[in-house]
């Protein structure tokens, strides 16, 4: 490290104080620095609670060493840490992450009594019969008939879509939002897309051909199911 080089640097936000945390020296040095930075800086105000993001860049930090550095920054009463923002995650959390956002494909029938349950996306090539139930962490695409039940965003994805080829479900979920099939007979829509409508606090089915409208980032998948 250059002896030039700042190892802690404060600066102040709209939003608070953003402490950026030089990657190449050592936790020690960190430490040691960060608490002559807060010790010295005349950035106390008690009658306002400042909020504080720490930059560390291409360094990771155990919740130990976390917690560690909140407690040096909160000797401060005013100073509350918000977030730590890195550039570098745990192998494991990567590979979570990998599973989470990919498109898992399947090439088969959902039947009667039938679970498909997939974390991520699922691409469906075939049909989801009546009774049959298919569930995903992320969006759902149905290549086929869907006549069953669909709990897209489970638990907690708002953001999660269904797109069926012929939409008819039993049952339609996105994260904790229902929408129950129609009373009456109905004879279903070719090409339709289901997501959450915050403005009016439901689920809706709409044509394909309006999400981007609504949805601002669009899959590769869903911009060529779009377009043909």
């Amino acid at each position: 490290m250059n002896k030039s080089e700042q190892i802690v640097t404060i600066r102040g936000t709209s939003a608070g104080l953003t402490l950026v945390i030089n990657d190449q020296c050592s936790y020690e040095a960190v430490k040691h620095d960060l608490r002559e930075k807060i010790s010295l800086n005349n950035i106390k105000d008690e009658e306002q609670i400042v909020t504080v993001k720490v930059q560390l860049g291409n360094r990771y930090l155990t919740e130990d060493q976390q917690a560690e550095l909140k407690e040096i920054i909160s000797q401060e009463n005013n100073l509350v840490v918000d977030t730590f923002e890195s550039k570098v995650i745990l192998k494991e959390d990567a590979l979570r992450w990998k599973e989470a956002s990919e498109i898992k494909a399947f090439y088969r029938m959902v039947r009667s009594g039938q679970v498909l349950n997939v974390v991520g996306d699922v691409l469906l090539i075939g049909d989801v019969n009546p009774g049959g139930r298919i569930i995903a962490t992320g969006n759902i695409y149905v290549m086929g008939n869907l006549r069953g039940i669909a709990h897209a965003g489970y638990s907690t994805d708002r953001q999660a879509i269904i797109v069926a080829s012929y939409m008819n479900p039993s049952q339609l979920r996105i994260a904790d939002y229902i929408s129950r099939a129609p009373d009456y007979d109905s004879p279903g829509v070719y090409m339709e897309c289901a997501q959450i409508d915050e403005t009016l606090n439901k689920i809706v089915i709409d044509r394909l051909q309006k999400l981007p409208s609504v949805r601002d980032r669009l899959s590769g998948l869903e911009r060529r199911m779009q377009n043909g």
